[in-house]
């Protein structure tokens, strides 16, 4: 049965091997393994992870299977105007069909809608396949951005919004 719980910052190591392990399945197709191993360095850092939970107010959910963990996701509420942003959803290349992403996401919305927040939005690669996903998971394409991350190295994203009760 699937347990998902709020990580804290014990819980860094766990985050960045999941990060590891599941990026280059996710990223290899799309993106070099130079740029793969920059923006994991830039964003799973011990200090990118301490920033984001203790400056930031990004909270993290993780997800295990008899406590074997599986997936991980990190989201901010009231990141704008009623609006709770997705940073991060990842689910290992082996536990992907089970259901894991939709359970984060079911609890994302929750929080959301509890801080009275009417949507929900994250960024996702124009060719990344997780566009299927959040499509299938009632997300619908808000627009395009192009982020300059550094060295070089630009992120193509699409904006998907989901609209909660």
């Amino acid at each position: 049965m699937i347990e998902i719980r709020k990580a804290s910052l014990d819980d860094y190591t766990v985050i960045r091997e999941i990060a590891g392990r599941t990026w280059p399945d996710t990223y290899l197709p799309i993106l070099t393994r130079e740029q793969i191993g920059y923006m994991l360095d830039m964003m799973y850092s011990l200090q990118a992870y301490t920033e984001q939970l203790l400056v930031k107010g990004h909270h993290f959910l993780l997800a295990a299977d008899d406590g074997v963990f599986l997936g991980f996701a990190s989201y901010e509420v009231n990141h704008s105007s009623e609006t709770t942003r997705i940073h991060k959803l990842y689910v290992l290349p082996e536990a992907q069909g089970k259901g894991i992403g939709q359970k984060l996401i079911a609890l994302i919305e929750n929080e959301a809608a509890k801080n009275t927040n009417d949507k929900i939005v994250l960024n996702v690669n124009r060719y990344n396949k997780a566009v299927e996903f959040y499509l299938k998971s009632g997300f619908v394409k808000a627009g395009e951005e192009d982020i300059n991350i550094g060295s070089g190295y630009l992120m193509e994203d699409f904006i998907m919004r989901k609209d909660i009760k």
